[in-house]
């Protein structure tokens, strides 16, 4: 089974700039999607045959938004941790299959000034015990923008980054606590030491090109399922949006 996973920052945008191209070249059996950035009704899109798509839109227009396109039915379909919690901001969809959960998640950002460090932090303890809470009924696959560099060699410039937002020890500590639960990093685990790869770059002149990235983007996974993990990539050269896709292989009955 293939998996992708990409933050599109802006469907609409990343449509004109080769996202269909993409999408119908990794025929992938599940494609998810971060900040969708619109509303029902405001983009068509010529999917292909045996796809369905499930959309969590934010009340705010312009403004997050998660997307998953599948070829396998699910069970159910959840959007955001629960009913008595409406997901406001569009951040998660998950999928409940025979043998695992998909949680798609767009996590939210602490912001530049930190002004919301507080709330990502609350927000974090709440996924956990989310994720943990459905890893106890089946093995649980994670992908989506986690809005954190977790170790050093997941940022180009550490040092002049700790403390900033998506690298304060916070967060990161918040990524070890949801690992040692009971997951795994899939890109680590199978490349522990390769570094200068990255999910995300700045559009600041030159920094993509000179590759100044952080790896923000994820698929975790159940540890009981590691063993049929294949591989876990990053399309960096693919472009059409600040991040890149990532894609995880995984041998999985539905």
């Amino acid at each position: 089974m293939k998996l992708v996973s990409w933050n599109v920052n802006g469907l609409r945008a990343c449509v004109k700039k080769g996202f269909m191209d993409y999408f119908h070249l990794m025929d992938a059996d599940i494609f998810c999607l971060q900040e969708t950035k619109l509303q029902e009704g405001q983009i068509e899109l010529e999917l292909g045959e045996g796809y369905q798509d499930y959309w969590s839109y934010a009340e705010k227009k312009g403004y997050s938004g998660t997307a998953v396109f599948i070829r396998i039915k699910p069970l159910s379909v959840q959007y955001g941790m629960s009913e008595e919690d409406p997901d406001v901001e569009g951040r998660m969809i998950t999928l409940e299959f025979e043998s695992f959960y998909l949680v798609n998640v767009y996590t939210p950002n602490a912001r530049r000034d930190l002004s919301r460090l507080a709330l990502r932090l609350e927000w974090e303890e709440q996924f956990r015990e989310y994720i943990t809470g459905l890893d106890q009924k089946k093995p649980v696959i994670i992908c989506g923008d986690l809005n954190v560099a977790h170790q050093e060699i997941d940022i180009k410039n550490a040092k002049s980054n700790r403390g900033n937002s998506g690298f304060t020890d916070e967060e990161r500590e918040k990524m070890t606590r949801l690992l040692a639960a009971g997951f795994v990093d899939t890109f680590r685990y199978f490349y522990p030491d390769q570094t200068d790869v990255y999910s995300w770059w700045s559009y600041m002149a030159k920094v993509r090109e000179r590759n100044i990235g952080w790896r923000i983007d994820y698929f975790l996974a159940s540890e009981r399922i590691a063993p049929q993990l294949i591989d876990a990539s990053i399309d960096s050269q693919v472009l059409g949006s600040d991040h890149c896709p990532i894609v995880l292989e995984i041998d999985i009955t539905k």
